[in-house]
């Protein structure tokens, strides 16, 4: 099958989880009302993180699609990696932003970051792009759980 075919399920799924940041976004009355930690960055910048973060996803798992295609026996593991880490990263926005859950979205940061790190090991093995297109992501996600604790610690 062709990668542009394989990558478009993946493209939709992490447009998906971005839809989430539309529905309940950051600049909100209340995320505005917060006391927020001296490290925050401007709200400016998380959207084109976001949209170079949600490209390597989407196409790390277009890889990993590739090499499931072909039998590799960590892909189906790997690929339930990244269906939970998508899922997580989807939840996180409405619990934050939407709920107001502080505490609960640092719960669903800390299995975020533990499935991408669990998903990154086991890239790795299988396509080694695959698992370092998701460094970056990794990255940003300790970043964001940083800033998340610093938001529930101060309010």
């Amino acid at each position: 099958m062709p990668f542009l075919l394989l990558l478009a399920p993946f493209l939709l799924a992490v447009i998906a989880a971005a839809a989430s940041g539309v529905i309940f976004p950051a600049a909100g009355p209340w995320y505005q009302s917060l006391n927020a930690p001296s490290f925050q960055p401007p709200n400016w910048l998380f959207g084109p993180v976001w949209t170079v973060l949600y490209l390597m996803i989407a196409v790390c798992g277009a890889r990993l699609a590739v090499q499931a295609g072909q039998g590799a026996g960590l892909a189906g593991f790997a690929l339930g990696l990244w269906a939970l880490q998508i899922t997580l990263n989807a939840l996180w926005t409405p619990t934050f932003f939407g709920a107001h859950a502080l505490g609960a979205a640092l719960v669903i940061i800390g299995a975020l970051w533990l499935s991408i790190a669990a998903l990154m090991a086991t890239a790795l093995q299988i396509d080694r792009l695959a698992g370092w297109l998701l460094a970056p992501y990794l990255g940003w996600v300790s970043f964001a759980a940083v800033l998340n604790w610093a938001f529930w610690r101060l309010n």
